[in-house]
């Protein structure tokens, strides 16, 4: 007779059965923390936990644990949390999860944002009632952190891992800034929870012995003491956060220098870095909404007090990667913030900040960059590129009847913009013109840029008589990264291949890898190898990567080491591009953005869909627009969403649209959602494809209002028809004067932001030549996936999408 085998689920049954009612345990860990309580477990089942390995195997339990007599023959063991993020449903769940078991955790429906409803389907409300199905465990966002503090705490990688993966899933308006403080290192306290925590995990309640004598919190006799469990095991509980600054200052800090440190390392930062994206891509539509909601008190805190510390809203304000359209909209968007929080009442130490950020967070230079009008001449083009800094210059506070700007930070803003035209309208043209594919680029070289080693070697050539006051810019290499949520990579669900803590810590901090990039014109094919010393800093120091880099000359120097970077002395152009319903976009046919123009030239973005080999990928481009050309129509809400019928301009657009604006003439887009309906959350996923950054040279294009290739629907007007994705009616900018070069040398960086904020990819290009007509670019199909737009059978009917589901882009342009 032959007797079956137990198989693997009766085993796990029997032993998680034995955890919940104690039985046959071999060791008891006497908890003090948060809580204490006596624990009946079992050895075995714990060791698979690394930090319970290292307690039991390792020698370190006799050296380190004060004994206690044992209790029926089972050994008693003091464990003592300090890290106060560590609560008693997380340890539960934790533990649970090692026996195989526990609660299933529920997500709130209202915390979650996809791709068609990007700002979560209830938003601005968080639904506390939501029913949460039986025997379920709430996961809100404090007990997700909890979670994943004890993970890594105890050494659990799946455990972390998945909850990692949920607070990335559930970032967002309501959970950006706790999310944001606890990256900092501050404690899951400091947030007001929206919703309250169970103090046990569900159906767990019972496998805890509360020590009800010793039920007083004992962190105030731990302050200042060092776990001996963490320090022996090697686990980092404490780093020391750094200071934030927008140019690595001292905070002024709202909580005291001696508060306990909470940071995890590099996980900790790759959550900050999924916070800043978020941040960066939703700023001025939060703006728009806490300015509305201001008396009502009503919705999420992020701009106003309570939310981001000024130093923290400093360094948005100045990130290469806000989405802004232009200098005068950052412009526009600081100032709506500051008066924001000056509602509340003046305080003295954000008054500093401000004045700092006004002066130093936008390139006032540059605001005749993304202007629209005609101009009709030279001399009326120039007065009207002082528009701006003159309107400026007599904006005043209404509160505190004080400009914004000074009058000396304008001044010099206007004389670097006149140098800036000296040297293009001045430079000299070679005697024999460069073909548009050579690779010769000195004579396309305007002189703004330096080598660090000459910086270092002659320090007043390049500057002013006040050396310390002289600023410079670094010039990008080539590289492309991978900024916050990573998707489904590290999630560790695989069980052939289980992760490590090892991998957890390197998937937090390894963006994606920068590939080479290859260009290809009339002349041939070249390729371009990647700048391997291109690497992003993404810690709370560089406000996880936000930081812009500007330096003085000698700090040029501290910070290059190798002193291979170069530097300029003028700032460069940024701007924001948003492209609509690319999903629409058929193949080579190219979806265009506003035209902006920049130092003599114009410039937009198109993007392009390209199939290669059966894969078909979506291709940016930035674009050297000839002056020749007509002004190609840009991306644009189709009327279909904004419910304007084309054949009435004039018609009221439906209420759930409405688009208020900012002060200072700044419009942005109704975050009210119009969608009846939620499609499938689907978790994004990323995985590593070829990046390849190409050239091309462009015919003229033909001023059109559909795009090309694009799929024809009709609206409710039976004599028109909308074309999808929708363009508008072409605006020239004015220009100030013309670079007549027929080639320039220009580096850039464009950074694509995913649809719900958590990521974003980001490209630079090292300095390269433009020709008139010339485009350059990467493509990928990591662009067109349902992280960054809608695909697939379930994306969202065109009627029922929002003015905020869109692919949004910021642009870094400088020339050498």
């Amino acid at each position: 007779m032959t007797v079956s085998a137990l198989r693997p689920v009766d085993i796990q049954s029997h032993l998680y059965n034995s955890f919940l009612h104690g039985h046959t345990a071999d060791v008891v860990l006497r908890i003090s923390g948060r809580w204490r309580a006596l624990y009946k477990l079992h050895r075995v089942v714990l060791i698979q936990a690394d930090y319970f390995r290292s307690l039991f195997t390792a020698g370190f339990l006799e050296s380190s644990q004060p004994s206690r007599p044992q209790q029926r023959g089972v050994e008693e063991i003091d464990i003592i949390f300090e890290d106060s993020n560590i609560t008693r449903a997380a340890f539960e769940i934790c533990i649970s999860r090692l026996y195989g078991g526990g609660p299933p955790l529920h997500i709130f429906s209202s915390l979650i944002s996809t791709t068609s409803q990007p700002l979560s389907p209830s938003f601005p409300i968080f639904d506390a009632s939501e029913a949460i199905p039986e025997g379920h465990h709430p996961a809100t966002p404090q007990f997700l952190l909890s979670v994943l503090a004890t993970a890594i705490y105890l050494c659990i990688p799946t455990v972390a891992s998945q909850a990692l993966s949920l607070i990335f899933k559930t970032l967002g308006p309501h959970t950006v800034v706790p999310y944001l403080h606890f990256a900092l290192g501050k404690s899951i306290d400091s947030s007001v929870p929206f919703y309250p925590d169970p103090e046990s995990a569900v159906g767990l309640e019972h496998v805890a012995e509360i020590l009800e004598d010793e039920s007083l919190s004992i962190y105030g006799s731990l302050d200042g003491r060092s776990s001996g469990i963490a320090s022996e095991m090697g686990t980092d509980q404490g780093e020391t956060s750094a200071s934030t600054s927008l140019d690595s200052a001292n905070s002024d800090g709202e909580e005291s220098d001696a508060s306990p440190s909470h940071h995890y390392g590099p996980i900790s930062d790759k959550i900050g870095e999924a916070c800043t994206c978020w941040l960066v891509r939703w700023a001025k539509d939060m703006v728009m909404f806490e300015d509305e909601q201001f008396d009502s008190r009503g919705g999420p805190f992020i701009w106003r007090r309570g939310g981001l510390d000024p130093v923290w809203i400093t360094a948005i304000v100045a990130a290469d990667t806000l989405f802004v359209r232009s200098e005068r909209e950052r412009y526009d968007f600081a100032r709506s913030v500051v008066e924001l929080r000056r509602r509340e009442g003046i305080v003295e130490k954000e008054e500093h900040q401000w004045d700092r950020m006004f002066s130093e967070a936008v390139y006032y230079e540059n605001m005749a960059s993304s202007s629209s009008c005609s101009p009709t001449h030279v001399l009326i083009s120039l007065l009207q590129a002082m528009d701006d800094i003159i309107a400026i210059s007599h904006d005043k506070s209404p509160i505190t009847d004080k400009p914004f700007a000074t009058i000396s930070t304008l001044q010099v803003a206007l004389w670097n913009q006149s140098l800036l035209r000296h040297q293009i309208t001045s430079h000299k043209a070679p005697n024999s013109p460069t073909a548009p594919g050579s690779t010769s680029s000195k004579d396309k070289e305007l002189g703004f840029s330096v080598p660090t080693s000459e910086l270092k070697a002659t320090p007043t050539k390049h500057t002013s008589l006040n050396v310390d006051q002289k600023l410079y810019y670094p010039v990008p290499g080539d590289s492309s990264w991978r900024m916050g949520d990573n998707g489904e990579e590290g999630s560790g669900t695989s069980t052939s291949n289980p992760i490590s803590m090892e991998d957890l810590f390197t998937f937090s901090h390894s963006p994606c890898a920068a590939s080479a990039r290859q260009s290809s014109n009339r002349s041939g094919t070249r390729k371009v190898a990647t700048d391997k010393d291109a690497e992003i800093c993404s810690t709370e120091e560089t406000f996880f990567g936000l930081r812009r880099e500007r330096y003085t000359s000698s700090e040029c120097g501290s910070n290059d080491r190798g002193g291979k970077r170069r530097w300029t002395t003028f700032p460069p152009c940024r701007f924001g591009v948003e492209f609509w319903d690319i999903d629409a976009l058929k193949e080579k046919s190219r979806l265009h953005s506003q035209t902006v123009w920049y130092a003599g030239s114009l410039f937009n973005v198109y993007l392009q869909v390209v199939k290669k080999k059966g894969q078909t990928q979506l291709g940016i481009y930035l674009y050297r627009q000839s002056t020749a050309e007509s002004i190609p129509p840009a991306s644009a809400p189709s009327p279909l969403i904004t419910g304007q019928n084309l054949g009435d301009r004039s018609s009221e657009p439906s209420p759930p649209v409405d688009r208020p604006a900012l002060s200072r003439g700044t419009s942005y887009p109704s975050l009210t959602s119009t969608s009846p309906a939620r499609s499938t959350f689907g978790s994004p996923s990323f995985i590593s494809r070829p990046l390849m950054l190409t050239n091309s040279i462009s015919p003229p294009t033909t001023p059109a209002m559909p795009s090309s290739g694009s799929t024809p629907t009709s609206s409710t007007s039976p004599s028109t028809t909308i074309t999808i994705p929708y363009a508008a009616s072409p605006v020239a900018p004015q220009q100030a004067y013309r670079d007549s070069r027929s080639s320039i040398l220009a580096y850039f960086m464009i950074s694509c932001a995913s649809a719900t904020g958590s990521s974003q990819m980001r490209f630079t290009s090292a300095p390269d030549l433009f020709a008139v007509g010339q485009s350059w670019g990467w493509k990928t199909s990591s662009l067109r996936t349902e992280e960054y737009m809608e695909v697939g059978e379930h994306a969202t009917s065109v009627e029922s999408r929002t003015p905020i589901s869109s692919l949004r882009a910021t642009v870094v342009l400088g020339l050498v």
